[in-house]
């Protein structure tokens, strides 16, 4: 049936002065998990609401945070991977996961529209009403005045499956299922990570005095330092890791809107800042923060340091907090941050290297048009986990815990921001930070998107997820969300159709649909040949195995770096076949070889033969320019019961070259 059609079948009629909803899926947070959420629904042909209580679409994917998080691009699939590529397009690559944040709301906004999908924009979620352990229905309540929404009546909306794709799991929470804040003790799932945590990361050195009055505790603390005591490593508490916004500047003259004086300024809050600029010998504006280069001259700042972006402390009352509180804590995080930057630019007491740097930089006027050029979303790091039918535990980042019934893979570090800010020895430290990787992508299992059967059995939460708070921190990035999303409205499709709780959808029918069909547009898979595959890939010569990290951005587990230090042969071969007759794209993956290299120490270009039936074509594969990406092989009429080889022979290459994953996708799948 046509999408149109579907969605003009949603069933309207006034109840009481309140318009009511019939559709098949309800989803309710229009973040980036929403929206594709929302679209897959649709394309598998069901009924679908969107819900949002703010008027952006996308979430933090079109809200600052362009240099995308995500530690193996191999767990990426389906409509999230379509995402990133879409969004290459229009910079003229197959994939791009850095961008500006008006092109992500675009390309999200364009998928609402394609699916024929018009989101009740500025609706909280008021009231949740269950029947027999089913959710009937819930009610949504326009937004305070000044929330720029008009309307003033309430709405319901009745739905066969709801998915809560927000932030704050505002939807799971009024639905009466279980759910957690801030840190487990370690004790209670038997990790390592969890609870306190006083890091070397994202520290204060030594030495840092915390009192207004250097060496005088009678005279108080400086603003932002909490008066309690560390508590024991690994204690379980309700704090929560800091937000912040990711924060997109320009030093573009022509598209620069200086940051002025905030109204709610107060230069107090940084005279933390202050000391910790006179303890360090550096005097550099980049030191402060993790500043990453955008296109169109943006871009995605992050926090990075002692004393940042991150507003540490002043969250732990948001997961729980009313629409007003929420909101205020929003805009008390915005006036930090704004200050910040006004203070490094202005205050005189900032050394003039770090201000004149930081006044070349300011809000671009081609972003954030509806908000005064900055960003609308805060970065809920985290706010409630729902406690469902499985958690996802340390113990399955690191792989020894593996489930069956994977329904996306995660891939990033074991993460979180610091939580709280206190003395500890009569000096100023942060408490909280941890950064624990090195293990590959996991699944993460379908019934940690399930609430209890016994508390609801037509719910799924693929973003507040059941999970501990650490492996949380690895979960929750914004293109594993997406997947989770999609896997989401496959199950609740699923459910609907078979007429069954979503705890009975068996999570083999998820990952069938996500394997066969990731587009779910019947458009071939992509092939993908990786090293890994060892009928497939054949090495012979002087190669090393290199294990995936971020700062190398293989794909997949490992790749192999022909060893410079050895003379001698060194090939590879890549066998594989295609289903249909077509024209396909070649392409060659290329980790990023700079950590073991200086980049004239790195091979510019690698001599492939591709062959088949003894018939052989010279390639050149554009190497050094690619770094964690994937290089143009061109395009090649391919058929089906032909076995064919891409063959690298790097014995006398010159420099530093690796091997990795080759991908063949359909020309007009493009």
């Amino acid at each position: 049936m046509n999408r149109l059609i579907i969605f003009l079948s949603v069933f309207l009629i006034s109840c009481s002065g309140r318009e009511v909803i019939t559709t098949d899926i309800c989803i309710y947070g229009a973040t980036s998990a929403g929206v594709i959420s929302a679209c897959a629904a649709s394309l598998l042909g069901k009924q679908v609401v969107l819900a949002d209580a703010s008027g952006h679409i996308g979430g933090l994917s079109s809200g600052g945070l362009g240099q995308t998080d995500i530690g193996n691009k191999y767990a990426i699939t389906g409509l999230s991977r379509q995402f990133y590529r879409d969004i290459g397009r229009h910079y003229g690559e197959l994939e791009n996961w850095q961008f500006e944040p008006h092109v992500a709301g675009q390309v999200f906004r364009d998928y609402l529209e394609k699916a024929n999908i018009k989101p009740l924009l500025y609706y909280s979620i008021r009231k949740v009403i269950k029947q027999e352990g089913r959710i009937h229905e819930i009610i949504l309540s326009p937004r305070a005045p000044g929330s720029g929404k008009t309307a003033t009546t309430d709405i319901t909306i009745r739905a066969k499956v709801f998915i809560d794709c927000s932030y704050e799991g505002d939807l799971m929470a009024l639905a009466g299922v279980s759910y957690t804040v801030g840190r487990e003790s370690n004790r209670q799932y038997d990790e390592t990570y969890n609870g306190v945590q006083l890091s070397v990361y994202h520290q204060f050195p030594d030495g840092i005095d915390p009192y207004i009055i250097k060496g005088d505790p009678s005279s108080g603390l400086l603003w932002g330092i909490a008066g309690g005591t560390l508590e024991p490593a690994g204690s379980g508490d309700n704090k929560v890791q800091a937000y912040n916004f990711r924060i997109c500047l320009t030093d573009s003259a022509e598209n620069l809107m200086p940051v002025t004086r905030p109204e709610n300024y107060d230069s107090g809050r940084y005279a933390l800042l202050l000391r910790l600029i006179e303890h360090s010998e550096v005097k550099d504006l980049y030191e402060y923060f993790i500043w990453s280069r955008m296109p169109g001259r943006k871009t995605d700042i992050n926090n990075g340091g002692a004393f940042s972006t991150d507003y540490i402390g002043m969250n732990w009352n948001y997961p729980e907090a009313g629409n007003d509180e929420q909101a205020q804590i929003i805009s008390d995080h915005k006036d930090y941050t704004l200050g910040l930057l006004y203070f490094l630019g202005n205050d005189p007491r900032v050394p003039g290297e770090i201000r004149s740097e930081m006044q070349k930089w300011g809000l671009p006027l081609d972003e954030y048009l509806g908000t005064g050029h900055f960003s609308p979303q805060l970065y809920i790091r985290e706010a409630r986990r729902m406690t469902g039918t499985y958690v996802m535990t340390e113990h399955n980042c690191t792989g020894e815990v593996m489930v069956d019934d994977g329904v996306g893979l995660a891939a990033y570090t074991m993460d979180s921001h610091n939580c709280q800010r206190l003395v500890v020895n009569g000096m100023v430290k942060n408490e909280g930070d941890v950064e624990i990787g090195g293990f590959p992508p996991y699944p993460v299992s379908y019934r940690a998107l399930l609430p209890k059967r016994d508390e609801c059995t037509n719910l799924l939460v693929p973003v507040c997820l059941s999970a501990s708070h650490i492996a949380f921190g690895s979960i929750r990035m914004e293109p594993v969300f997406m997947v989770l999303g999609q896997s989401a409205a496959i199950a609740a499709s699923i459910a609907i159709d078979s007429d069954i709780p979503v705890q009975d959808v068996n999570a083999a029918s998820i990952q069938s649909v996500n394997k066969n069909d990731p587009l779910l547009d019947h458009t071939p898979p992509d092939i993908i040949i990786d090293n890994c595959d060892t009928a497939l890939f054949r090495v012979s010569g002087n190669w090393i195995t290199i294990p995936t990290n971020w700062e190398n951005k293989g794909y997949a587990a490992d790749f192999v770096m022909k060893d410079t230090s050895a003379a001698g042969q060194g090939i590879v071969t890549f066998s594989f076949t295609v289903p249909l007759s077509d024209t396909y794209s070649l392409y060659y993956y290329c980790p990023d070889l700079s950590s073991y290299g200086k980049n004239k120490n790195i091979t510019e270009e690698i001599p492939c033969l591709l062959t088949y039936e003894g018939r052989t074509k010279k390639i050149s594969v554009p190497f050094r320019d690619y770094p964690g990406k994937w290089s143009p092989c061109g395009e090649y009429l391919f058929d089906p019961g032909k076995i064919y080889s891409l063959v690298v022979d790097a014995g006398k290459l010159p420099g530093l070259v690796a091997a990795d994953a080759i991908l063949l996708i359909k020309s007009h799948a493009q």
